[in-house]
């Protein structure tokens, strides 16, 4: 079933039974000091969070909850219409101290397991790349991860998630208030616009992060609202 991947078990309490099926894969980083401290509050009772699997930063696969279970990793999310996303989603807990102490990019060995994990798991449910997202989509007013070091390319180019653009780039010049539907369209909580927009760019426009919506943003956001979004393999 897990072609090639191998897990260390280590289970955690924090889970309940899912009210949906499962269509997205929703990726974290744990913004901890140790990979360590991570998996212990992962399996705290006390604290009330877990993912189903946490990958260390030497490739190292930890299996935390089932995955026909539902974990506690996105907190209060919303995507393309899902308010339940734990119900709906598989949740990866990439270690990574974050934003917080001392962000860093995402090393070679970590994103060589990850990617073949991600791509099992989209295999296998049957989940559309345009539902593999960052934790910052589902809940842009709280959540910064994995954040604009996060290799999206490297899943876009092996197309388990969507590619930024560089394709059939067309400004369709909408007002502000015209990208934001269209932002909501695409499957954004745009309640907070400021911060719908910053995660918008942390994933799609990761070396300019200013949430200012302009005109490579309406380009960006128009042809990924197209049937076949299309970028650099």
């Amino acid at each position: 079933m897990h072609h090639g991947l191998h897990f260390i078990d280590a289970p955690s309490p924090n889970f309940d039974e899912r009210a949906l099926p499962v269509t997205m894969i929703v990726l974290h980083y744990t913004g901890m000091v140790s990979a360590e401290a991570a998996l212990a509050r992962l399996r705290d009772p006390e604290a009330k969070v877990s993912a189903h699997y946490l990958v260390d930063e030497d490739g190292t696969i930890h299996r935390l909850v089932p995955e026909d279970k539902r974990a506690w990793h996105a907190g209060r999310s919303h995507w393309r219409g899902i308010t339940d996303v734990n119900s709906a989603s598989i949740g990866i807990e990439i270690v990574n101290p974050g934003h917080d102490n001392g962000y860093r990019p995402f090393p070679a060995e970590q994103m060589g397991m990850l990617i073949p994990l991600v791509a099992e798991i989209k295999e296998r449910y049957g989940i559309t790349r345009g539902n593999v997202v960052g934790h910052s989509d589902v809940a842009p007013a709280r959540k910064q991860d994995p954040g604009e070091l996060f290799n999206w390319h490297a899943l876009a180019r092996l197309r388990l998630a969507l590619p930024r653009p560089t394709k059939n780039l067309v400004d369709p010049g909408w007002p502000d208030a015209g990208f934001m539907l269209a932002l909501e369209r695409f499957g954004y909580d745009v309640e907070d616009a400021e911060a719908a927009v910053t995660a918008f760019q942390r994933r799609f426009r990761p070396e300019l992060v200013d949430g200012e919506i302009d005109m490579e943003c309406r380009c960006l956001l128009l042809a990924l609202l197209l049937p076949k979004p299309q970028g650099d393999e």
